[in-house]
């Protein structure tokens, strides 16, 4: 109903402005001023103030003269307050609302028939997954989340570093040493277990003598030039160790939860498109053995590549880069950005559209990436970035920080449950006592928010922003956060499971404010959904979903529902119906559980 209201004052507008034979270039449709009871505005009059040489005041005056409104189905009034053209809803706008927002899938926009990966996450399998790293999967979960609820067809790919000097040392780290070497694993799981090679490695190449660290270096070589080579017992000795760490690693990012359509693996694009089971793209040099190589002979013979200190690289200064990009080496074997490169043209080659989520630290390279794919004649156009910063925890907030590994994704979220469940039981003592909730409720009520304080304080802020972690706010049952929200979430439960959902109600029966500014709330969340996925930016709906808890939050103190009686009754409970479908799909956009009960 809203982008429909939307579309109705777009085309009222520009209608009005053309019949005054003024330019229509720039609507300025926005929210309205906060004491209006309107659905948007237009501050249009500002632009057109000059032109009209008249006070903003009165050039709103004389448009609002000019807009018709006859045959429109949602606007059914515009008035203006200074500047601005205020634009009401009409009964219907309230009726259709009430009608369509309690159905499962509001929200969802209609399917728009392209193709998009987002590639996120992508740490190196070299252990457990770090905290600091956390912002990425949660954040890529929600953006694929929400590019899906916009109508894509949405693939979500980890990226796989399985090549280059970190991975040939944790292999020959694991083929080395005994399990008698190590100290026992902080957890009984895979990547837990086989960090401790990677870290006694680490150890033994910066302390050992100088004769086992020269073995160890030839032996590190020959693991690195045997997959540049495409050495298939060199994969299989790779993988032995890439694919148990990526095993406990998943186990992690599946608590958030984050989830893999694929992992797609860097060594792919140096064994050549048939270990990949694809054909090659139409501009693949026919002399190249793998996806590396053909990048590789394109870069070479372009205008900008140089070979300087022993290496080829690209001069991107004229790009505004100031910092050459290095894509081979004098011993002929390439770098993670050269095969990122064959890497993102495979992206290309396969989907309309390739989004990737990086932490601060890639922005060079990622620079360096999009115009390097420019120069070789991609359409960058199809390729979105998203850079975020990281997350800290003052002063290790209760958890333990063991000596050498940080603070790993599973302390995080084993603290949050822990503190979640404490919170839980506090609210709940009295119901446990009535045999209301087992303690099989009690734990998953206590992983849905402790896991969902996390996501939403992430997700709850621009990327650009970096994010210190603070318990007290994450799991703040009266403020900004995600119990908040999933609070308003169960209120709407229990109401609805006492009273059930009428089939049909009456929006005339709704005459208080608080009923209409929820309804018109509910309303927004289809072009919240829309805003979001254009601009990539979950903190869009976060904010959404805790405004209209907040709404909500009016509507059930103003507006009693069970003492009701009648059409209000009916017209009540379809309200908080719509509400609950809204707050649940919301926080199903950013991945966060919507609890029935807490």
């Amino acid at each position: 109903m809203f982008i429909a209201f939307r579309d109705e004052v777009e085309d009222a507008v520009e209608a009005a402005l053309a019949a005054l034979d003024l330019p229509t270039a720039d609507l300025g449709i926005e929210d309205p001023p906060e004491d209006v009871d309107a659905v948007l505005a237009s501050s249009v009059a500002f632009r057109l103030a000059g032109e009209m040489e008249l006070p903003p005041p009165q050039v709103a005056e004389e448009l609002a003269d000019a807009v018709d409104l006859s045959g429109l189905d949602y606007v059914a009034e515009v008035s203006t307050q200074g500047p601005y053209l205020n634009f009401a809803p009409s009964d219907a706008y309230y009726d259709d609302t009430l009608a369509a927002a309690p159905a499962e899938g509001f929200g969802r926009l209609p399917d728009t028939g392209e193709s998009v990966v987002v590639e996120h996450t992508s740490a190196n399998p070299t252990g457990p997954v770090h905290v600091g790293r956390a912002r990425n999967p949660i954040v890529g979960d929600a953006v694929a989340r929400i590019l899906d609820y916009a109508g894509h067809d949405v693939d979500v790919h980890y990226y796989v570093n399985d090549a280059g000097r970190q991975i040939a040392v944790f292999t020959w780290a694991y083929e080395t040493f005994d399990e008698s070497d190590l100290p026992e694993p902080e957890r009984d799981r895979s990547d837990y277990e086989l960090v401790r090679y990677y870290r006694k490695g680490n150890t033994v190449l910066d302390d050992g003598d100088e004769e086992t660290v020269e073995a160890a270096e030839d032996e590190i070589q020959a693991i690195m030039q045997g997959l540049e080579d495409g050495d298939e017992e060199t994969y299989e000795r790779v993988s032995a160790v890439v694919d148990q760490v990526l095993s406990g690693m998943q186990t992690s990012l599946s608590r958030l939860p984050a989830a893999f359509d694929e992992f797609v693996k860097e060594t792919r694009f140096m064994r050549g498109p048939d270990a990949g089971g694809e054909e090659p793209s139409d501009g693949f040099a026919t002399d190249a053995e793998s996806w590396t190589d053909d990048v590789v002979a394109r870069l070479r013979d372009t205008d900008l590549a140089v070979y300087e200190e022993g290496a080829w690289q690209l001069d991107l200064s004229e790009r505004g880069i100031d910092k050459n990009l290095v894509f081979l080496r004098s011993d002929g074997t390439s770098l993670y950005p050269t095969r990122d490169l064959a890497h993102h043209e495979w992206k290309l080659d396969n989907y309309d559209r390739a989004v990737a989520v990086f932490g601060e630290d890639h922005e060079l390279q990622s620079r360096q990436v999009q115009a390097t794919l420019d120069v070789l004649g991609n359409d960058v156009d199809r390729i979105d970035t998203i850079l975020h910063s990281w997350v800290n925890l003052p002063g290790g907030e209760g958890m333990s920080t063991r000596a050498g590994t940080g603070i790993d994704l599973d302390d995080l979220l084993d603290e949050a449950e822990s503190r979640a469940r404490d919170e839980v039981e506090d609210r709940i003592e009295d119901r446990l006592r009535g045999d209301e909730l087992d303690e099989t409720d009690v734990d998953r009520i206590a992983e849905q928010v402790g896991v969902g304080a996390v996501r939403y304080d992430v997700v709850a802020k621009q990327t650009t922003k970096s994010i210190t972690f603070r318990w007290e706010e994450a799991l703040d049952f009266e403020a900004q956060s995600a119990p908040y929200v999933q609070y308003a979430h169960a209120r709407t439960c229990g109401i609805l499971d006492e009273a059930g959902v009428p089939d049909a109600a009456d929006a005339d029966a709704l005459t208080e404010p608080e009923a209409r500014a929820l309804l018109r709330d509910v309303a927004r969340f289809p072009a919240v959904v829309e805003e979001a996925a254009e601009d990539l930016q979950p903190h869009v709906v976060a904010t959404y979903v805790r405004e209209l808890a907040d709404t909500f939050n009016d509507f059930y103190r103003a507006c009693p529902v069970l003492d009701a009686e009648g059409e209000t009754r009916a017209a009540r409970l379809r309200t908080v119906a719509a509400a609950r479908r809204a707050l649940a799909n919301g926080l199903g956009v950013l991945g966060i559980a919507a609890p029935e009960s807490m």
